[in-house]
C-alpha cells in the first residue's frame, strides 16, 4: 500500500495536531507548516502528494501560497476555510485549489475528501489505455501521458481539471449535469457543489479557449449542464 505524504498548513496548532491524528490513522505521513512560506519551504525538500491549506494565516496566506505552488506543481490542494470566507474560498478554487472543507469540519468528511483527491491524482498515471488520444478539432487530450494541448501548445491542468475535461471529451456532444460531473469526478455524493464544479469549468475554459466568454469547445447548456462541442 502506498504511504502518502500530506502537508497540513494552518497557523492554529490544535487544528494541525488534530488533522495529523486523523491522517496518521490512515497510515499517512504528515508534515506541518504554520504559514504559506513554511509550506513552500517544505515542498522544496519533501515529496508531498497532497496539501491541506488554511486561507487566513500570517506572513503568507493560503491564497498566495496556492498561487505560487500552482506555478510549479499540480498536486491536489484542499482549502480549509471558515464559513465567513466564502469569497476567499471561490478565489482559492479560481487560482488552482481542487476542493475545500469548511471549519469546523467533520473528520470523516475530511478524510473522504483527502482520499478522493489522492486516488484521482495517483490514478492519472496508473491505467493502461488502448486509445491514447482524444481530439476535438484543435483540442487534444492524451490519456497515456495525461497531456492536454490546444493547437499544439501544451496546457497545464490540475488533476481535477484534467478529469473533468477527460470525462467531457470522452463523451463529446453529450450534456452532463453538474451533479453528474461532480459524482463522476469527485466520486462522492453530490451536495450543494454547484460553485465547485462551475469554478473548475471556468478555469478549464480560461486555459483552452481563446475567448472564454465565447467558448468553442466547453459549452454550457443553460439549465442542464456542460458538454464538449463536437
Amino acid at each position: 500500500m502506498t504511504k502518502y505524504q500530506v502537508l497540513v498548513v494552518d497557523d492554529e496548532e490544535e487544528i494541525c495536531d488534530a488533522i495529523e491524528i486523523y491522517l496518521k490513522n490512515e497510515s499517512m505521513t504528515v508534515f506541518k507548516a504554520s504559514n504559506g512560506q513554511e509550506a513552500l519551504d517544505v515542498l522544496e525538500h519533501e515529496d508531498i502528494q497532497l496539501i491541506l491549506m488554511d486561507i487566513m494565516m500570517p506572513k503568507m496566506d493560503g491564497i498566495t501560497a496556492t498561487f505560487q505552488i500552482r506555478q510549479k506543481k499540480n498536486i491536489p490542494i484542499i482549502m480549509l476555510s471558515a464559513k465567513s470566507e466564502d469569497t476567499d474560498k471561490i478565489l482559492g478554487l479560481n487560482i488552482g485549489a481542487d476542493d475545500y472543507v469548511t471549519k469546523p469540519f467533520n473528520p470523516l468528511e475530511l478524510i473522504a475528501r483527502v482520499k478522493s483527491q489522492l486516488r484521482r491524482f495517483t490514478n492519472l498515471g496508473s491505467a493502461q489505455i488502448t486509445e491514447d488520444e482524444i481530439q476535438v478539432r484543435g483540442l487534444t487530450l492524451n490519456k497515456s501521458t495525461k497531456n492536454v494541448a490546444i493547437d499544439g501548445n501544451e496546457v497545464r491542468l490540475t488533476a481535477t481539471e484534467y478529469k473533468i475535461l477527460e470525462l467531457l471529451m470522452e463523451n463529446k456532444g453529450r450534456v452532463f449535469s453538474i451533479e453528474e460531473i461532480y459524482e463522476r469526478v469527485w466520486r462522492e455524493p453530490y451536495m450543494n457543489a454547484e460553485n465547485t464544479v462551475a469554478v473548475h469549468v471556468r478555469r478549464i475554459r480560461e486555459k483552452i479557449e481563446i475567448n472564454p466568454k465565447e467558448p468553442k469547445y466547453l459549452k454550457v447548456v443553460w439549465g442542464i449542464g456542460y458538454k464538449i462541442e463536437k
